[in-house]
């Protein structure tokens, strides 16, 4: 299911801590969604070197949907902070998972979009093209066949 309750800001809280740990600094935005009309990611983090700005998103489903309108909002702040964008998803049982977003269109290569211009996110798919955590900070990459 994709709302914003307990799970969701359980899930950001954990990769908020997962980024403390790792060596950024991190914060969620709670504002982020309803409570303003700014555009701002769930999740703001940088090491001094870099800057990541996270869209986060958590099911308990195989599949489901981001608005193009979340993916916009993500680029528009991303280009004013000077951050590198990505989709931040965890599927129930599954480690994190991310995927960069193109600064210039919003879309990548790894992202499925709609004919409408939303994003389809599928656990099989996230599991072969996504980069891990370690990808996301910088301290590995993995090989895909």
């Amino acid at each position: 299911m994709m709302h914003r309750g307990r799970k969701g800001t359980d899930s950001e809280r954990e990769l908020v801590n997962m980024l403390w740990r790792a060596g950024f600094a991190a914060i969620r935005s709670p504002a982020s969604g309803a409570a303003t009309k700014n555009p701002l990611p769930d999740i703001i983090a940088g090491n001094g070197k870099r800057y990541l700005s996270i869209e986060v998103k958590s099911s308990s489903k195989d599949r489901f949907y981001i608005k193009k309108d979340d993916i916009k909002d993500l680029v528009t702040f991303s280009k004013r902070f000077g951050a590198e964008p990505y989709l931040g998803v965890k599927f129930n049982g599954e480690k994190w998972v991310f995927a960069p977003v193109d600064p210039l269109d919003g879309i990548t290569q790894i992202l499925s979009v709609t004919k409408d211009g939303n994003v389809r996110i599928d656990i099989q798919e996230v599991r072969q093209r996504w980069m891990d955590f370690d990808e996301l900070i910088g301290i590995s990459r993995q090989t895909r066949l």
